[in-house]
């Protein structure tokens, strides 16, 4: 059967400059038979389809995008075998300009052009005249072809298409110079979207780059040099100092500082040693290390990171949505405005016919929605770039309007405003601190929570003999619990253990007093006795503070989310100068977003990507804090890599920068061609400055757009 055949294919797409480009594109492939759930991405360059062989081939597929004047390749082919057929983008086939097949037309259009002036100054007239022709012909020739290529496929209203009537109406009535004119700032407007875009690629390309080609791989004769993409999971690789990371992994042996920077935009090295895991792309600063690699290269956090940009450009905000429907039937609404400014007035009042035509072809020129077009893409594509370098990732336009809008943050404490690291500051009674410890380390022993974690290690730096368990179990928001030396054990919050009988009035005081010190207090008992509580402390974050104050300045609300007690929270949360609400169950997370959201308005949560899940997708932005988990990474909407609480108002901040650019390119791309619309038609401005308006208005938004990678 055809559907048991069908397979995802991926291609590499050059000379896409927006997004215009990729809806072309997308129109066309999506007729063919067999062609279903067709993806482009402009920051990308990548065409993925699924594609039915038995009914086209990837050979048409490839065809059909080679006529509407793109080059293609596939995406994974051996190296030097690539072969572009395009006009394509010149800096990410690593050449200049110049050397780009749009550079060249640009060169070679304006150098007839100034041909053809010299000719009409030392020459008769004609021959001039019939510079100009031959330099219009040559330029349109590129245009027109891809005009006709589109039309063949059911899209007859292009800016090629447009460009096309225009030079060819100019020539008919003997404009011919305003003809090759047109046509060469038409070209040079396609030039500067082309090196535009790929500025806009930058940041991201850069990512890839910074993996290393090599790793010394450890083997049992010693290590020797291999390309890093035939590294696998629990190898081991040995990193001197300065060298990049080659992989995702785990340090294994040394101590030292590693820069992070290159992933995560943290400035200052961290210090990490056996135990801690590291990114490929970062840098060993200090000593020897030796790591064993935990992701496949092709799965490391440079490769997720670079893989969620390119994924986002799906994600569009509503505001590209609407703009996007709007030029669907804004194109042929120009080109019947301009029909009916050519023959009307000669129709209706007598008038020229030569200067009407005229009239109608340059508001043909200005009527081009390219501009508009690529005014709220460009701006996305440019934030999102902006913001992976720094740590910030958000899935697409979508997430970037709704973080812009946010009115309240709610957020997670443990991990979060806290470091995550709690530690053990008491143990009571004291002299029961063998049994506390031994029992509750065997309950905790495999758990992955932060309060686990520091009774397990205070456990080892105290050398206390673990006894084995069995039937170990997580009670939701209250504790966990295992069969310990044959009979159950509990380690849970004191009104468990109240609750549960084991627990007195003084060690519900002494558990008050402890809470009321900012500690979170568990206790630890069998099912007809009390053991011990165990106090642990955990620190906010250094910047927690000033992320909260930085949101009030913006406008925002912050409230922390915990399912600690009222206690401990107000401890923390007064600290912090924000409200809380504590003692909640993950479904309780839930509902209290939902609470807010519906009064405060929109809510963003902020949370660890794993505990929290519930609340992150119920908000209107999900943010995961982590230095990249798989959760942080693919299932919430955003996510910090620096472990920062101040990148949360930075991450607002981009958002906001965001649709204040969006808007004033809106502003900019409709402005100009409101004010040259009237003027034209008034007679004032003729072809050329037509189509200067439109690559002007192309060109500012664009540049206006790339202001957001300096952020």
């Amino acid at each position: 059967m055809a559907t048991e055949r069908a397979e995802r294919v991926e291609w590499t797409v050059t000379g896409m400059d927006c997004g215009s480009c990729a809806r072309k594109i997308a129109a066309a492939v999506e007729r063919l038979p067999g062609v279903a759930e067709v993806s482009v991405a402009p920051m990308g360059e990548k065409l993925s389809l699924t594609l039915h062989p038995d009914e086209t081939g990837r050979d048409r597929i490839e065809d059909t995008v080679r006529r509407l004047g793109y080059g293609i390749r596939p995406a994974v082919a051996p190296s030097g075998r690539h072969h572009d057929h395009d006009h394509g983008d010149p800096a990410a086939q690593g050449r200049p300009w110049h050397r780009s097949g749009k550079g060249r037309l640009v060169i070679l259009t304006g150098a007839l052009l100034a041909a053809a002036w010299a000719f009409e100054l030392l020459a008769p007239s004609r021959w001039g005249y019939l510079g100009f022709v031959l330099a219009c012909l040559i330029g349109l020739a590129p245009v027109a072809r891809r005009a006709l290529g589109a039309l063949r496929m059911g899209q007859p209203f292009t800016i090629e298409s447009l460009m096309t009537i225009a030079a060819a109406g100019a020539l008919f009535i003997g404009a011919a110079q305003e003809a090759a004119l047109v046509v060469f700032l038409f070209a040079v407007g396609e030039m500067l979207e082309s090196v535009a875009a790929d500025r806009a690629r930058h940041g991201i390309r850069a990512l890839a780059d910074l993996v290393p080609r090599t790793a010394r791989l450890e083997t049992g004769d010693g290590t020797r040099e291999i390309p890093a993409s035939e590294l696998r999971i629990g190898q081991v690789a040995v990193v001197r100092p300065g060298d990049r990371i080659p992989a995702d992994g785990e340090i294994i042996e040394g101590h030292g500082g590693i820069d992070d920077s290159p992933v995560t935009g943290e400035s200052l090295p961290v210090a990490k040693g056996p135990g801690d895991g590291v990114f490929a792309g970062s840098i060993n600063t200090d000593a020897v290390l030796r790591i064993r690699v935990t992701r496949d290269p092709a799965d490391n956090t440079i490769a997720r990171i670079i893989r969620l940009v390119h994924e986002a450009e799906e994600a569009r905000a509503p505001t590209e949505r609407f703009i996007e429907r709007f030029s669907r039937w804004y194109m042929p609404a120009i080109v019947a405005l301009s029909a009916l400014v050519v023959v009307a007035p000669p129709l209706l009042l007598g008038a020229d016919w030569g200067v009407w035509i005229y009239r109608g072809l340059a508001l043909l020129l200005i009527g081009c929605p390219c501009a508009l077009v690529i005014s709220v893409p460009a701006s996305i594509a440019s934030a999102l770039s902006a913001g992976a370098r720094r740590g910030l990732l958000m899935k697409g336009g979508a997430v970037i309007e709704a973080a812009a809008s946010v009115a309240t943050i709610a957020f997670d404490k443990t991990g979060t405003l806290t470091m995550g690291r709690p530690v053990v500051a008491a143990l009571v009674p004291p002299e029961a601190a063998a049994e506390l410890l031994a029992t509750a380390a065997a309950v905790e022993t495999g758990s992955s929570h932060p309060l686990a974690r520091a009774i397990l290690e205070r456990a080892a730096a105290d050398r206390i003999a673990v006894p084995p368990a069995t039937g170990a179990r997580a009670i939701p928001g209250r504790g966990a619990t295992a069969v310990v030396a044959g009979a159950p054990a509990f380690v849970a919050s004191p009104a468990t253990a109240e609750q549960a009988g084991v627990l007195g009035a003084q060690d519900l005081a002494r558990a008050a007093e402890l809470e009321t010190g900012g500690s979170t207090v568990v206790a630890v008992y069998r099912p007809d006795r009390l053991i011990g509580l165990i106090a642990l402390r955990d620190t906010p974050r250094a910047d927690a503070a000033k992320a909260i104050g930085q949101l009030r300045d913006m406008g925002v609300g912050a409230v922390m989310l915990t399912g600690d007690n009222p206690r401990t929270a107000a401890t923390v949360a007064g600290g912090l100068g924000m409200d809380y609400r504590a003692g909640l169950m993950p479904q309780d997370k839930l509902t209290a977003i939902r609470d807010m959201d519906g009064a405060a308005g929109p809510v963003m949560m902020v949370g660890d990507g794993i505990n929290d899940a519930p609340a992150l997708k119920q908000a209107r932005v999900g943010v995961a804090m982590g230095s990249g988990t798989d959760v942080a990474l693919e299932t919430a909407d955003a996510a910090i890599l620096r472990d920062r609480v101040t990148d949360v108002p930075a991450l607002i901040a981009l958002a906001r920068a965001t649709m204040g650019n969006i808007r004033q390119n809106v502003a900019i791309a409709l402005g100009l061609k409101a004010v040259f619309l009237i003027t034209t038609i008034a007679g004032i401005t003729g072809l050329w400055i037509a189509i200067l308006a439109d690559t002007g208005a192309t060109v500012l938004v664009t540049l206006n757009a790339l202001r957001l990678l300096r952020r």
